[in-house]
């Protein structure tokens, strides 16, 4: 069986259509070091999982986050909301779903579901706010790098 979490070179093609709504989709395990004491996936373990699937959905539309890093920039988390409905068991597998919603200027909003594979159970939902910083600065950019800007025009294409 092969691992859900392959980290292969090429990005996880994963545009799902739900309704009228377009996520990008991320398989994830819950493995023993995911997890805390109690046998149920530990709450940062989401948070890295939501950055692992958001770094795949930029991937699978162009945008290495390595060559973005590359030009000066980061894009940094300045707002975070989680909402945990139910524990996660370990060994069990399941869906990252995540979308940009709308941004503004350097304001990057995303969207996120963690949910079973079978998508009867919801584990976690959240929303993240990013903004690009100039790394050699540490300031906030007054616009975003042009091949950003290009990746948030094909995302929402998407939509």
């Amino acid at each position: 069986m092969s691992d859900p979490r392959d980290k292969s070179s090429t990005a996880i093609q994963n545009q799902v259509l739900t309704g009228e709504e377009v996520w990008f989709e991320y398989p994830v395990r819950a493995y023993p070091h995911h997890t805390d004491y109690g046998g149920v996936v530990w709450h940062g373990t989401y948070i890295t999982w939501m950055e692992e699937a958001r770094v795949e959905c930029f991937k699978s539309i162009g945008l290495d986050y390595a060559d973005l890093v590359a030009l000066g920039c980061e894009l940094l988390v300045v707002e975070l909301s989680t909402r945990y409905h139910r524990a996660m068991p370990m060994g069990a597998t399941g869906i990252v779903k995540t979308r940009m919603n709308t941004g503004n200027g350097v304001r990057l909003n995303w969207d996120y579901q963690i949910v079973s594979d079978d998508r009867t159970e919801i584990y976690l939902s959240a929303q993240v706010t990013l903004v690009a910083v100039d790394r050699e600065k540490g300031k906030i950019m007054r616009r975003l790098p042009p091949i950003v800007s290009e990746a948030i025009d094909r995302l929402e294409m998407m939509r």
